[in-house]
């Protein structure tokens, strides 16, 4: 049966192989992109039935409109994808408070926006999948990408606390935790934050250099991963939280290993804290 997708930022990337393979099923797809010349590529995915819309995900004002213009000429929202998002990479004390911001703006709050702008009509139709799209880097601290990772942290944590507040009415979350795939995230959609500190030379030098030559030669295929997360729409009991890649899986359990081990070692001290039994 055919569904009403929207999809954030279908211009490049896993968005566009998200929107490609809905659109290879039989979907209708809208689309957002932030330039006009984008919107005509995009429907020419397939015409009558891919629809390419401009929106800024910062302003919340637009995402609401967004949504009840595909509402009211295309039809109720079945599946939201928020992949609309992109990378900071520097050291905390190199990165600025303003940049620590328009990740937020971005991965966050316009998340949340779209988020917000579909649950109505999935509430009053007890129906619908609300996907977030989210980073290895948010299951697992890594260097270097400190900013980004606390935004996709927070995704993963709304995504969440959301499944839990809206799978009594039929509705479904999942966050997907992307490892490295191959698309532009890491060449010209990262903002690279200029060194200023060489105290961390030694530590993120080869950080950087070594994503800048993975560049296109990452081991995630999008378009894979856009037939894992159809899979998982088809799904009776779909996942809340759903890892995709390798480089993911392994770094996330490392990251999970460390937590438990700093658990266990510290024990005792976290009992401490508690009032005695019976007092």
């Amino acid at each position: 049966m055919s569904k009403t997708f929207l999809i954030t930022g279908v211009s490049s990337g896993l968005g566009r192989a998200f929107a490609k393979e809905a659109l290879a099923a039989g979907h209708l797809v809208a689309g957002t992109v932030r330039k006009q010349d984008q919107i005509a590529d995009f429907e020419a995915l397939a015409p009558g039935r891919a629809t390419g819309l401009l929106l800024e995900v910062t302003d919340d004002a637009a995402v609401s409109r967004v949504v009840e213009h595909v509402e009211a000429g295309i039809g109720a929202v079945d599946v939201l994808i928020s992949n609309a998002g992109y990378g900071v990479e520097g050291t905390v004390e190199e990165s600025s408070m303003d940049e620590l911001r328009r990740q937020f703006d971005v991965n966050v709050y316009g998340t949340v926006a779209a988020v917000k702008a579909v649950l109505p009509s999935m509430r009053r139709r007890r129906t619908g999948h609300i996907v977030t799209v989210s980073s290895m880097a948010g299951l697992t601290a890594l260097p270097g990408v400190a900013f980004y990772g606390a935004s996709k942290s927070a995704v993963e944590a709304i995504a969440g606390s959301l499944a839990q507040e809206v799978a009594h009415l039929g509705i479904h979350v999942t966050s997907l935790a992307l490892g490295a795939f191959r698309t532009d995230w890491a060449g010209r959609s990262m903002t690279r934050v200029p060194r200023t500190i060489p105290d961390y030379d030694s530590v993120f030098d080869p950080i950087r250099a070594g994503r800048q030559a993975k560049d296109g030669n990452q081991v995630g295929d999008p378009a894979r991963a856009a037939r894992a997360l159809l899979a998982v729409l088809d799904a009776e009991k779909p996942p809340v939280h759903l890892v995709l890649g390798t480089d993911a899986l392994n770094l996330i359990e490392q990251g999970q290993q460390r937590l438990n081990d700093d658990i266990a070692a510290w024990t005792e001290l976290t009992a401490s804290t508690s009032y005695p039994a019976g007092t």
